[in-house]
């Protein structure tokens, strides 16, 4: 945890710094590790951008497990060569994120492989959320969490974790609202997504989030431009190298939609980023 003076003296949660460079490490591992020896036996399979592939590559790894990621042509070449480099094998035959997700379900039903969802398991949402109770260590007085959100992983852990404790806002980009377009349909509902923060930007949220998240949780949407001041805040003034979803909750509350002082936890989270797509969003002012 650090402190932000310029940023209102908010309290930044470095989850950047997690193996993997994500808060997805806590999840994944504590699903492998649940995998009984037969399940071992039959691997896992996962769907990802690219953070969450990572963290399930390692963790598998980690566990001993073989491991195949389902990802799309589109995908970011520098999460893809790092998740292959953590051992996992990766398909990018799926033209988009909707058709590498049916192609997880396939492969589910062909091989028998299990399937280690990015935000729809009990054991992932979790592990998810001992981040909240490291928080809570540190910051006794807490009164908001602000995250970014996708699926809804993270922000279900930090939810269920908290427990009415403190304020938990979800921020996420508005050009790809999967989360607040759950919400407010009350179900999962499929959306377009065109954000620079592809770890925000889940053709839908999961199921199991949206019903631990409904009645408990404010959303907020952020403009492209929002995210990258965010972003460019994290580099230049608290020495933070996060990727744009990374940066999402902190530009929330630098473009005041959110109330800043010491008893509020913003969580950075990740920092897988292609240098040359930091650097572009990071000139620009």
């Amino acid at each position: 945890m650090l402190r932000s003076t310029a940023a209102g003296g908010v309290r930044l949660k470095a989850e950047l710094l997690q193996k993997t460079g994500s808060f997805k490490a806590r999840g994944a591992l504590n699903r492998l590790s649940a995998l009984t020896s037969e399940e071992r036996k039959r691997g896992v399979v996962t769907w990802s951008a690219g953070n969450h592939a990572q963290a399930v590559a390692w963790a598998a790894a980690e566990e001993g497990v073989d491991c195949l990621v389902e990802m799309w042509q589109s995908a970011s070449p520098f999460k893809v060569e790092a998740t292959r480099g953590y051992g996992a094998t990766v398909d990018l035959s799926s033209p988009d994120p909707a058709a590498a997700y049916e192609r997880t379900l396939e492969v589910v039903e062909e091989e028998g492989r299990i399937f280690v969802h990015p935000h729809s398991d009990p054991l992932v949402v979790a592990g998810h959320g001992t981040l909240a109770l490291e928080v809570l260590e540190d910051v006794p007085e807490l009164e908001v969490v602000v995250v970014g959100v996708g699926g809804g992983g993270l922000v279900s852990g930090i939810v269920t974790a908290l427990d009415g404790r403190a304020r938990v806002v979800a921020v996420e980009p508005v050009n790809s609202p999967a989360f607040s377009a759950g919400l407010a349909a009350g179900k999962s509902v499929r959306v377009g997504t065109d954000t620079i923060a592809d770890g925000l930007a889940p053709p839908f949220a999961g199921e199991l989030p949206l019903e631990l998240c409904a009645g408990r949780v404010e959303t907020v949407l952020l403009s492209e431009e929002e995210i990258a001041a965010g972003m460019r805040f994290l580099y230049a003034r608290a020495k933070l190298a996060c990727e744009p979803a990374g940066a999402a909750a902190l530009g929330a509350v630098l473009a005041g939609k959110l109330e800043a002082g010491p008893r509020v936890a913003v969580i950075v989270s990740g920092g897988n980023v292609e240098p040359r797509k930091a650097a572009a969003i990071l000139e620009e002012q």
